[in-house]
């Protein structure tokens, strides 16, 4: 995890001061990028203990299409706690339910998206096809003189990735993202990480994942994130049959907080160790030995299902969260 260092020193290096939205100032710089060779190892930073649990819980609750900050405490994940909880501009939003409500974060985004078409009820191909495609027509309603139909349907944008890599693994269209404009003002938390592309070589029978995240807290997100988008990516590739080989990660704003200085320029004097190895449970099926394809698994996983081999790590840090 040297390239985490030195994206830290960078960031100090170069960067500025910003105000923001949580009250706490940070040293921020546009645009960054990391990349792992995932044969190498898996991307867990060694300077200090990975919350690797926490992380693991967080994915699950993401693959399960959670909203609930107690579903993931359940999972093993508080992050959530104080988002749902303590951020005074969601505990007045009209959309919250109450008690640990989150609104349609990540997962729900990457398994429910809502997806809607307003059709002319006259266009009777366009309305088979997409009923066709599982949409079903929620309404008809008149519009200046002309009937309309609206459908609608729940996207499950990962089993479509999945599905996808099965079917056409040359298709560059691999793709599933969670910022949507429709419900940015119904949720706690617009999504960071926002943006994940799969690409299969088939020739090799390796797959390699693209992360776009809009603003990442490099203290304690970039750790954090790293290891869900591995972790992700190595699932996948169990259930498709490929192996796991490059991870792109790019940050837009990438800022550390001024609260947690301490804690990185301790980190900065410890020198990484070898990275682990991630290994997943023998019950999660590998299509690359049995042949079988089961993306019904992106469900059934639970985090004992993921585990770090040989990881090696400095004593614990510490750093509150900006909420």
């Amino acid at each position: 995890m040297k390239q985490y260092l030195d994206l830290v020193r960078t960031i100090l290096d170069t960067g500025s001061w910003q105000e923001n939205r949580t009250g706490i100032r940070t040293i921020s710089m546009p645009g960054a990028m990391l990349r792992f060779d995932l044969q190498e190892g898996f991307p867990a930073v060694t300077t200090k203990k990975l919350a690797f649990k926490s992380a693991i819980g967080e994915l699950v609750g993401f693959l399960r299409a959670s909203r609930s900050a107690a579903d993931f405490r359940a999972l093993g994940c508080k992050v959530w706690d104080a988002n749902a909880n303590e951020n005074a501009q969601w505990l007045a939003n009209p959309y919250r339910r109450g008690v640990d409500d989150l609104g349609d974060v990540y997962g729900v985004q990457w398994r429910q998206w809502p997806g809607y078409k307003v059709l002319d009820a006259r266009e009777h191909a366009q309305v088979a096809d997409a009923t066709h495609r599982g949409y079903r027509i929620v309404t008809r309603f008149d519009e200046g003189g002309v009937q309309k139909v609206l459908l609608y349907k729940a996207i499950d944008q990962l089993r479509q990735c999945l599905d996808t890599i099965m079917r056409n693994p040359a298709d560059r269209r691999i793709l599933f993202h969670a910022w949507n404009p429709a419900v940015l003002d119904e949720i706690a938390l617009p999504a960071c990480h926002l943006l994940y592309q799969f690409l299969p070589n088939a020739t090799k029978r390796e797959i390699s994942l693209c992360l776009y995240i809009r603003s990442n807290d490099v203290g304690l997100g970039t750790p954090f994130n790293l290891a869900e988008g591995a972790a992700l990516l190595a699932l996948v590739g169990r259930l498709t049959g490929y192996t796991p080989r490059w991870f792109s990660y790019f940050i837009g704003d990438a800022h550390i907080y001024e609260n947690q200085l301490d804690m990185l320029r301790e980190q900065l004097t410890r020198e990484p160790y070898e990275s682990p190895k991630l290994e997943l449970a023998e019950r999660v099926p590998d299509y690359a030995r049995t042949g079988v394809y089961e993306p019904e698994w992106l469900e059934k996983v639970v985090p004992a299902d993921f585990s770090l081999v040989g990881y090696r790590h400095h004593t614990p840090l510490t750093a509150p969260m900006a909420v």
